[in-house]
């Protein structure tokens, strides 16, 4: 009996090839650049700041006399009591096209404009404040707001002022921290939380 033909066994698939693996997953990221530039956020914060110091700059210049002098040396104590203190103009109008100094950190501080007689420094929370060496001369009548005067000739009490600045810096701070969640809980809420084996259950064990 003739022998039966060997099937043919069909033909193994060819392993596939190995997939190259994609560039995008084997690419290594490009060294970075020495010298890479600053996030642009960065970068306009730092130019506002040098604009705004500008503008005070000329403010102050523009004021001439005694009152240049006044507002740069009140000035230079405000960044000496806090050195991280924002700096700004502010309320710029056609009546004052180069605005109003303020100087900040977490709320206003104070600000300084100038009038022919005096050169005035308000402060915010002046009302807020410990004013032991009595600088606050004026809007003594306020809830809020104090006030310095500084007349032709005076001149500040520059350690008294700074501690002023610093005190008016930790109020901001103080106003403006979260307050506690663990206060104010009501007597409804201290019921709810009271066990259950409390003194009512105490008076029905004893009978």
């Amino acid at each position: 009996m003739a022998p039966k033909p060997k099937r043919s066994e069909p033909k193994a698939k060819g392993t596939p090839r190995a997939s190259k693996p994609r560039g995008s997953a084997t690419r290594s990221k490009a060294p970075s650049k020495a010298g890479a530039k600053a996030k642009p956020g960065a970068e306009a914060k730092g130019a506002t700041a040098k604009a705004t110091s500008r503008l005070i700059d000329e403010r102050t210049q523009s004021l001439g006399s005694w009152r240049a002098e006044t507002l740069a040396e009140v000035r230079r104590l405000i960044h000496e009591a806090d050195p991280d203190v924002l700096e700004e103009c502010k309320w710029i109008k056609p009546s004052n096209p180069l605005g109003t100094p303020v100087w900040s950190h977490a709320g206003i501080v104070c600000t300084g404009e100038a009038y022919k007689q005096v050169v005035k420094l308000t402060f915010a929370r002046g009302a807020s404040l410990e004013d032991s060496r009595g600088l606050f001369n004026s809007s003594l009548e306020g809830n809020t707001r104090r006030a310095i005067d500084i007349r032709e000739g005076e001149v500040l009490d520059a350690e008294a002022f700074k501690a002023l600045i610093q005190a008016a810096v930790a109020e901001n701070l103080r106003s403006s921290a979260p307050k506690s969640q663990g206060r104010g809980r009501t007597k409804g809420d201290a019921q709810l939380c009271a066990p259950a084996d409390g003194p009512r259950a105490a008076r029905s064990a004893r009978g």
